[in-house]
C-alpha cells in the first residue's frame, strides 16, 4: 500500500501517533491539576522528526521511509517555576487550549488520510 502513496501512510500513522501522545499527556496534566507537588508533562515530536526527514532527503524514498518509521516522540517534564505554593506546575488555560488544538489536528489528520484513501478507491472502480 505504501508504494502507491509514497510515504504518506507512514508519515500519516507517525503524526497521529504523536497527536494521540500529546493528548494523553495533556488529559494527564489537567487530571493532575490540583495534585500537590506534580509537574506538569509535554511530548516532542516535531524538531526531532524535521532534523531527521532533512538528514535523510537526500536518499531514496525507501530511505525517507526508514527514517519515518525509526522516529519517536518524547515525553519530558515541564520545568516551569510554579506559581501556586503547592508546587504544582499545571496551567489550567494553556492545558484546555492544547487539548483543543491537538484534537483539531488530529481530526484533520484523519480526514486528510481519508481523502487519501477515498482518492485511491474512486481511482481502482474507475
Amino acid at each position: 500500500m505504501n508504494s502507491i502513496f509514497g510515504n504518506n501512510i507512514s508519515m500519516a500513522e507517525k503524526s497521529l501517533d504523536y497527536l494521540w501522545a500529546k493528548q494523553k499527556i495533556t488529559l494527564n496534566n489537567i487530571a493532575n491539576g490540583e495534585t500537590p507537588g506534580y509537574k506538569a508533562q509535554y511530548v516532542t515530536f516535531e524538531d526531532e522528526f524535521r532534523k531527521r526527514l532533512v538528514a535523510g532527503r537526500k536518499g531514496t524514498s525507501q530511505d525517507i521511509g526508514n527514517v519515518i518509521g525509526s522516529s519517536r516522540h518524547f515525553i519530558r517534564n515541564k520545568e516551569d517555576e510554579s506559581a501556586r505554593m503547592d508546587g504544582n506546575n499545571v496551567n489550567m488555560d494553556v492545558e484546555n487550549v492544547e487539548l483543543a488544538r491537538t484534537t483539531l489536528q488530529y481530526q484533520y489528520e484523519l480526514n486528510a488520510l481519508n481523502s487519501d484513501i477515498s482518492r485511491i478507491r474512486t481511482i481502482i472502480k474507475g
